[in-house]
């Protein structure tokens, strides 16, 4: 059943991607009719088949994914696929959208077109190939992209994370291209040893109170922000660490400070600090994360009433419950007071708030299969 169920999945992500596809070339060719006649009697020639390699275009699938940058939980399980032409160093984002069974919709999110890191060391250079991997965060300004939604542009900055590549074409093109390093790269590195060194020390303060913690922390941080924005100062970060009892040393803030405080401006946004200083789930486990929350999310609103959750999570398969410990009702009601705990609505959940408690949970489980097995058990995905 799981397998038969996981090999539809399979299929349904390929007929997305091939949709998609197929939608930006037909958009591509019709820039190239207006431009040069000749130059799309030839790109027709060569056929969809060639799409890949041919074209010199590395499909790269990536999602809108946010903790707190957004109030609408909707944008961060946007179904969004980008593509990067390397012989212009363009790329475009397409958004795929399911209206019951059979209607669909491609759009393009993000018009084709050169850009540039908009945060980070790399602020201000443009984007070259070594930039896209599985993890990785592509930033813009909404104020450039006028047909985004609203709830989007609302923030002065997007953030579009990588959360899956097609591996062919990119070791492709990367055979065909080398980027050396310089010294951002040098840097970068660096701001991750010392990023990484301060993970490694709160996880032994969280590996048993992890849900908790993080849950508190993350509604704790949304409270302090009074101007609505996402950004706090450096006082703010130091009160929150300590009312939740995380002990950093000031050495390790400091350094950890001068990282995400790359632009001087003297503020931070929230949930960038959590998860630098913290760390996060890597894509996999987000993966299934964001599977649970889409198929509780009915309505796809970008938040879940708590009663749907009461309705939906199955404990008879918890180990407390097939030992005897536990009763069901029991098991759900923990659930649900953990969840609860996390939500600035008391009567709903967020895509953030749902990852908060999942995030948490992450910490001390080492396996990522015994991961998604706690996710799949009681949501039954």
């Amino acid at each position: 059943m799981t397998y038969s169920l996981f090999s539809q999945e399979i299929v349904a992500a390929q007929k997305k991607k091939q949709t998609v596809e197929e939608q930006v070339m037909l958009d591509h060719l019709s820039r190239a009719v207006i431009s040069d006649p000749e130059q799309n009697l030839i790109t027709e020639k060569q056929g969809s088949a060639y799409i890949l390699t041919d074209s010199k275009m590395a499909p790269l699938r990536f999602r809108k994914r946010t903790l707190h940058e957004t109030k609408n939980g909707r944008d961060a399980c946007r179904e969004l696929i980008g593509f990067f032409f390397i012989h212009d160093q363009s790329l475009t984002v397409y958004e795929y959208r399911q209206f019951g069974k059979s209607r669909t919709t491609v759009l393009p999110f993000i018009q084709k077109h050169v850009y540039s890191h908009q945060h980070g060391r790399r602020k201000g250079k443009q984007y070259q190939l070594g930039d896209f991997y599985i993890g990785a965060n592509l930033t813009f300004r909404g104020s450039d992209h006028p047909r985004l939604p609203e709830s989007v542009k609302e923030n002065a900055l997007l953030t579009l994370r990588i959360t899956n590549i097609d591996r062919v074409a990119l070791n492709s093109l990367k055979t065909d291209s080398v980027e050396p390093e310089d010294d951002i790269t040098n840097q970068e590195a660096n701001d991750k040893l010392v990023l990484k060194a301060i993970q490694d020390v709160l996880k032994e303060q969280l590996h048993n109170r992890g849900v908790r913690i993080l849950t508190g922390f993350g509604k704790y941080l949304q409270q302090m922000d009074k101007e609505g924005n996402g950004l706090l100062d450096k006082a703010d970060f130091k009160q929150a660490l300590k009312v939740f009892h995380l002990e950093v040393s000031e050495n390790d803030f400091e350094s950890a400070w001068s990282v995400l405080n790359g632009n001087g401006s003297g503020k931070v946004d929230y949930g960038e600090f959590k998860r630098a200083i913290i760390g996060e789930m890597n894509e996999y486990r987000k993966s299934f994360v964001r599977k649970a929350f889409m198929k509780l999310d009915f309505n796809k609103t970008g938040s879940i009433p708590i009663i749907d959750i009461r309705k939906c999570y199955c404990a008879k398969q918890h180990p407390q419950v097939i030992s005897g410990h536990s009763t069901e009702e029991e098991i759900k009601s923990s659930f649900l007071e953990t969840l609860k705990d996390a939500c600035s609505k008391s009567d709903e959940v967020s895509y953030g708030e749902f990852e908060d408690y999942y995030e948490g949970l992450s910490i001390g489980i080492v396996d990522d299969e015994a991961f998604v097995s706690i996710l799949r058990t009681p949501w039954g995905i």
